[in-house]
Order: C-alpha cells, then structure tokens, then sequence
C-alpha cells in the first residue's frame, strides 16, 4: 500500500460524493445528496480503497481482480440503497431463485447522479453526457438479469435522455417524475 494513495483515493471518493450531492440538489434530493456514499469512508472500504486505488477506475475491480471479489464492495452495496445490488433478494417463487426487486424512485434517480458523478470523476476532460450510457451497456449483459424490469426501463431511459438530449432536459423530466412520486 502506497502512502501517496491515501490522499489520492480521499480525493477521489470525494470528489464524487460532491458531483453526487451537487446532482441531487439540483433535482432536490437534498438528504440523499449529503449521505450519499458516507460507508466509503468506513475502514472497510476506505483502506481497500487505498490498497487497489488506480486513479482511472474503482479500486473494487483491482481487489475482484486479485482476489475473485470485492470485501469493500460487499459492504458498500449492502448499505447504499442507490445500488440495485441492494435490492436483490430470495423470490418467494422457487423457480426464480434470486431476484432484483424494483427500486423506489428516488433511489434510482440517485443511482443515475452516482454512474453520472462516476464518469464525470474517472474521464475528466472527456466526460460527455453519453458516457453513463456507455458504461452502463458495457455492464448490461451482467447486470439485466437480476436488474427489475421496470427499474431497468427507468434506469436505460433516463441513461438514454441523458445521451440523447442532455442533462438539463433530464433532469428536468426526472423533476417532473418526483413530483408525481412514482414510475
């Protein structure tokens, strides 16, 4: 572990809580915005963090890499509901094994400000507004199986907007969506 790594992985996590909080105020998520990714700062994942920090991508994939999973990611799904890892869970249909339960919405528009804040954070410069959607479909073949439906359409939607027609227009449909309080 590399002592330069411990101011660098702070920034980091840091940094992307405070693009995380800024697009949650923007869309009054004011709560959700201040608490967003509080366990990163845990010794759990703060340490791992250190240990595998790259600087260009999580550190969680370097521990998956090394180690065949991820102990901080482990812990840091099971508390942060804006993950849908977090709302999987047994079915009460045998045949369906684990399932993805469908989230609250505003724990979904949380997770779209997270994969916005991400991208924002890992490109720099190169951050455009396509680029959660890009990731998010280089992640779909893993992801949709245990993903709900109707959170996965809301989810690829709004990715979708966000590529298609920008994050003013976005957001402003997803503040439309809050009010009604439901998708």
């Amino acid at each position: 572990m590399k002592i330069s790594n411990i101011g660098k992985h702070f920034r980091t996590i840091t940094q992307h809580k405070m693009v995380v909080m800024r697009e949650c105020f923007k869309l009054g998520l004011y709560r959700q915005g201040l608490l967003h990714d509080l366990s990163k700062y845990s010794i759990s994942e703060f340490w791992s963090g250190v240990k595998y920090y790259q600087g260009n991508r999580s550190p969680n994939a370097a521990e998956r890499e090394q180690k065949g999973y991820s102990a901080a990611w482990l812990h840091h799904k099971g508390r942060n509901k804006h993950h849908f890892e977090y709302w999987i869970d047994f079915s009460n249909d045998p045949e369906r094994r684990l399932v993805g339960n469908k989230m609250p919405l505003r724990y979904v528009i949380e997770m779209v400000c997270d994969r916005i804040a991400a991208c924002k954070v890992y490109r720099g410069e190169s951050y455009d507004s396509g680029a959660p959607w890009e990731y998010y479909a280089f992640t779909r073949p893993y992801i949709t199986p245990v993903l709900h439906p109707q959170t996965q359409a809301l989810l690829e939607k709004l990715l979708r907007m966000l590529k298609e027609e920008g994050e003013e227009k976005t957001f402003s449909y997803i503040r439309r969506l809050l009010k009604k309080g439901k998708y």
